[in-house]
């Protein structure tokens, strides 16, 4: 296994939104100058002046715990499928939607409750905890606030309209995924979450307490990123990839708990309407530079992502290679 190394904090790039404002043109530029550069080099960056209370923040883990600590009986009309967001046990997926994952591949040692807005899931199944629901829609609603606040900054980076993304998102699909991470004997191939780029759009996750991440940029072995504090850690998918005809980085990431404490994350997965077709960007193309893939939806290849990795869940099975 590669080794993992501390990196130098500049590594990442720091994105301050506190000047931002839709009627600043002049901000916008330099954040999406800033995005750019994030994004076409390392595909991870940090945001801070985002907007989210941190209260609600540490609400959420909180919650995480609690949600993890019932007893399995009480998931029972709770669970994750095919059309409807809820809980994934322990061990409830491996990662073959990678090809980064590994020759080997084990399930994923950790346990997950999704939720899910927008797309074409039905809508989501809750467990009995009061509280639960009411805390997860204020938080999502916050964290979409956020990723929407991005948008004109995409948008700028890209040379586009700084209005270009918002009909591609007027209905966006959206995840937020509870993980626990239990302190784990982890085996030569096994994993909490193994090796991996995510398919979405953007992937927002706020700094843990308890480290666990691990990623790697292009022209680096695997870093852990520093912590901090207060910020939420961004990256790149599968999808924006694709969008940018490969100019942005979908960057793998993986996650070990090698901590003595259970470890919670809570990523939140931020996502187009589920129709908008992802075609490469016309900034993105050129003479030389050619679409590297047909037109897909969005939802069509989050349904392949979801049944290549939960196809014990979900019940469909999904082609090796990406459509």
């Amino acid at each position: 296994m590669a080794a993992t190394a501390d990196p130098d904090t500049d590594l990442i790039p720091v994105l301050d939104l506190t000047g931002l404002t839709a009627d600043d043109p002049d901000a916008v530029a330099i954040l999406g100058a800033e995005l750019r550069t994030a994004l076409e080099e390392v595909g991870f960056f940090f945001v801070t002046g985002h907007g989210v209370p941190w209260e609600q923040v540490t609400e959420v883990y909180r919650y995480a715990a609690r949600l993890h600590d019932l007893p399995a009986e009480r998931f029972a009309d709770a669970m994750m499928d095919r059309r409807h967001g809820g809980y994934l046990g322990y061990a409830g997926g491996t990662s073959y939607a990678s090809d980064i994952a590994g020759e080997v591949r084990t399930p994923n040692l950790n346990a997950a409750f999704f939720v899910h807005r927008g797309g074409y899931r039905l809508g989501n199944r809750w467990p009995e905890l009061e509280g639960f629901r009411e805390l997860v829609d204020s938080y999502m609603d916050a964290v979409t606030a956020l990723g929407r606040r991005l948008l004109p900054v995409l948008a700028s980076s890209l040379e586009l309209p700084l209005d270009f993304f918002e009909p591609h998102f007027d209905d966006p699909s959206c995840t937020l995924r509870l993980s626990h991470y239990p302190v784990v004997d982890y085996g030569k191939n096994d994993w909490g979450l193994a090796p991996h780029t995510d398919s979405t759009i953007i992937t927002l996750l706020p700094v843990n307490d308890v480290p666990g991440l691990e990623i790697r940029p292009a022209g680096h072995d695997w870093i852990r990123p520093p912590a901090l504090p207060e910020s939420f850690l961004i990256n790149s998918g599968d999808m924006l990839k694709r969008w940018t005809n490969h100019r942005f980085r979908s960057t793998a990431h993986r996650a070990r708990n090698r901590s003595d404490v259970d470890r919670y994350a809570i990523p939140f997965f931020f996502g187009t309407r589920d129709d908008a077709m992802i075609e490469a960007l016309p900034t993105c193309v050129g003479p030389d530079n050619p679409p590297r893939h047909q037109p897909i939806s969005y939802g069509d290849y989050q349904r392949w992502f979801l049944n290549r990795n939960y196809a014990k869940v979900t019940g469909q099975e999904a082609t090796e290679v990406a459509p």
